[in-house]
């Protein structure tokens, strides 16, 4: 008997097509590809939350170890910023671009001149520098003298300096009462004074001085303003000070040569603005460029430079002390979990016995540590951020100078050092979480199941 033959059926059409019985039968949806994974991670973070409510003052006191230890790392590290901002601050109060040349004597035979010739400053040397020097924004000429100052029946022997207007950008004065000095009253060789805060108050007595006249050396001159207190370290002068324009110095000291000069530098490139400077006054004054004595250079921009890389080792110390902080919770974190991995031991055989694989039994462990570190961090950052709200204000340069509050260190909680702190917690957390889950995913199933 010949069996029926298959050509010219469709064999693609749906069963229902051929059993007419199935037909009214709803086609049946296709499982969700990777969901019983899904579900089944699920079921494991589950696992996990329970097993940290079985003993919750365990779990409690694990996360208040991860908590002390990210809280210390984040305040460490913004001490440290802190700290940096302080230093900051104290070169931005008295110019952080500013930059200095003084003369001196030479110590080493220069072109037939022997050792210990004077260097005098004059207005070429200022002319050279303007020219030579292209990044510097100011250049500015400098006189002082000690002279006494006199307001009616108060007397004061106060330091009197000669300057162009452009000291205020350079030296970042503040004014708090009245104006600065400005080209014109340089021009017109004016009688005008700025006068510091302390100097006001010993020639005032808390009385307004814009306007009024002081004698300086017998001549007089007319405050035109009062500057803001600035920082001040002991006996320095910074608040003592009288401001007059340059032209006008001639009156109270012979002003052909200067006392200094004063620029403030737009570039980066330091070491090389100095070498400038040394080799246009080498060549004026005929002496080495090399001759350090001759010349002397404050560039206030190096000195922070090199203050940063005090700052950079100090933060760099505290990131260690805070992770090694961290590390101690790490290590108690690690314990914990070793001790519930040996309490979990029969679990984790009857887990395997019902076909847990081992990456699920790591994952199960693994995912608990983590839970435990990341709600131990977030109470840390809370907790860091509570600490340096209520430290506010550290002393700092206020303990060492007069007005220098905003040099204080505070507690600055930036998103890098949260970034840095949260690496770092994480990494410790792993290392912690870890070696237990490895521990339990490696148990024989067999004397697992065996274990009392």
């Amino acid at each position: 008997m010949e069996r029926p033959s298959n050509e010219g059926l469709d064999l693609n059409l749906p069963i229902s097509a051929f059993d007419p019985s199935r037909a009214a039968e709803k086609p049946r949806h296709r499982p969700v590809p990777g969901f019983p994974i899904v579900a089944m991670y699920r079921d494991l973070l589950r696992q996990a939350y329970s097993a940290m409510r079985h003993d919750l003052r365990r779990t409690l006191l694990t996360m208040a170890g991860m908590a002390w230890g990210i809280a210390t790392v984040v305040l460490l590290l913004s001490y440290g910023n802190g700290f940096g901002k302080a230093i900051e601050t104290i070169f931005q109060s008295f110019g952080a671009t500013a930059v200095g040349i003084f003369p001196g004597r030479t110590s080493q035979q220069a072109g037939g001149n022997k050792a210990g010739v004077q260097i005098r400053f004059t207005n070429d040397d200022l002319e050279l520098l303007r020219n030579n020097v292209p990044l510097s924004r100011h250049v500015v000429r400098m006189l002082q003298k000690d002279s006494t100052v006199q307001n009616n029946n108060r007397s004061f022997t106060f330091p009197v300096m000669g300057l162009d207007p452009s000291i205020q950008a350079i030296w970042n004065l503040d004014i708090a009462e009245g104006r600065f000095l400005d080209d014109a009253d340089n021009m017109q060789h004016g009688l005008y004074a700025v006068i510091a805060s302390e100097a006001r108050d010993k020639l005032f007595s808390g009385m307004p001085a814009v306007g009024e006249s002081i004698r300086i050396d017998g001549v007089t001159f007319e405050v035109i303003g009062v500057g803001a207190p600035r920082m001040q370290e002991g006996d320095n002068d910074n608040n003592r000070v009288i401001y007059i324009p340059y032209n006008s110095m001639d009156v109270v000291k012979d002003n052909h040569y200067l006392d200094g000069i004063w620029m403030d530098s737009a570039g980066l490139d330091h070491d090389r603005l100095e070498k400038t400077i040394r080799d246009t006054l080498a060549t004026a004054h005929n002496f080495k460029p090399d001759d350090h004595r001759a010349v002397f250079v404050f560039d206030a921009q190096k000195q922070l430079s090199q203050f940063g890389i005090i700052t950079m080792a100090l933060k760099v110390l505290l990131a260690f002390i805070g992770t090694v902080t961290l590390g101690i919770g790490g290590v108690g974190l690690m314990n914990i979990m070793l001790v519930s991995v040996t309490q979990r031991t029969r679990e984790i055989g009857v887990e395997k016995a019902l076909g847990a694989r081992r990456h699920d039994i790591l994952f199960q462990f693994l995912a608990e540590a983590m839970v435990i570190t990341a709600a131990g961090g977030l109470l840390g950052i809370v907790l860091s951020y509570a600490v340096s709200i209520l430290a506010g204000r550290i002393t700092f340069y206020s303990a060492l100078a007069k007005h220098a509050e905003a040099a204080d260190i505070r507690l600055i909680v930036s998103p890098m050092i949260l970034l840095v702190a949260t690496s770092i917690l994480a990494v410790v957390g792993i290392i912690s979480g870890m070696v237990p889950a490895l521990r339990a995913a490696n148990l024989d199933p067999i004397e697992a199941l065996r274990y009392e």
